[in-house]
């Protein structure tokens, strides 16, 4: 069973028989940390093609959390606004030490939206940029909500860019598989800028629960976050105001 409770059957996924990604793919320069590993900018070594190459040892407390999120991505990747997956790979290690998983997905070369909030002038983009944006997340989420998926860590992080100004989600870390029948979730899991009062207070109180609008909130926090450069605490302020 995943760390929340998840029940979901993963044992149609075998760490042990997937391929050594070496003589595919090679590692090229650290690009940033996801929930259980680093990003690499990595190429196919055939083709030369960029792919975004998560990094992660296989240990065995994580060992369902990676079939987890392997299965997520290999279930829901296949849309526009959520990046590309190609692939899992596994990197054998000398005996005593960690395998290494490799999660291979779609690379995006203009980075992450917080990458960009900092990189503009006065840390703060322009309406138009933001409305574009929250509509494609929007789409992305629309996706997996229909799929009774909760993404459950939106930020500006996991937001990214292609050079072709798509926009796509990644990060599935900490995504979760809803119930079809109750369709809600009681774990306290995610980023606590962007999480929503809900979630925030299943620390507190182990009957509290939350479903798919979670997320809207954290994409609400992003909104800030890319207007005011920061997601802020008096931004979940406000937003709890205008909810309640």
């Amino acid at each position: 069973m995943a760390r929340d409770g998840t029940t979901r059957s993963l044992d149609n996924i075998d760490l042990a028989s997937l391929r050594d990604p070496a003589g595919i793919f090679e590692l090229v320069e650290v690009v940033g940390n996801g929930t259980y590993g680093q990003v690499y900018k990595g190429r196919h070594v055939k083709t030369g093609q960029l792919a975004a190459i998560k990094v992660m040892d296989v240990t065995e407390e994580e060992e369902d959390e990676i079939k987890l999120e392997i299965n997520m991505l290999r279930s829901y990747s296949h849309h526009r606004n959520i990046a590309t997956y190609y692939g899992a790979f596994v990197r054998k290690s000398p005996a005593g030490q960690d395998d290494q998983l490799w999660l291979v997905m779609e690379y995006c070369g203009a980075g992450s939206v917080t990458d960009l909030v900092k990189k503009t002038k006065g840390n703060s983009l322009k309406e138009d940029w933001i409305a574009y944006i929250c509509r494609e997340v929007l789409r992305g989420l629309l996706h997996l909500h229909s799929h009774h998926v909760i993404h459950r860590d939106i930020k500006g992080q996991n937001v990214l860019l292609t050079e072709n100004a798509e926009v796509k989600l990644v990060d599935f870390g900490v995504s979760a598989q809803l119930d079809r029948t109750i369709g809600r979730r009681n774990t306290f899991i995610g980023t606590p800028y962007w999480m929503a009062p809900e979630v925030i207070a299943c620390d507190e109180n182990a009957d509290s629960t939350y479903d798919y609008r979670s997320d809207l909130w954290s994409l609400g926090i992003t909104a800030l976050e890319m207007a005011e450069g920061a997601p802020r605490l008096r931004g979940s302020c406000r937003l709890w105001r205008a909810a309640w």
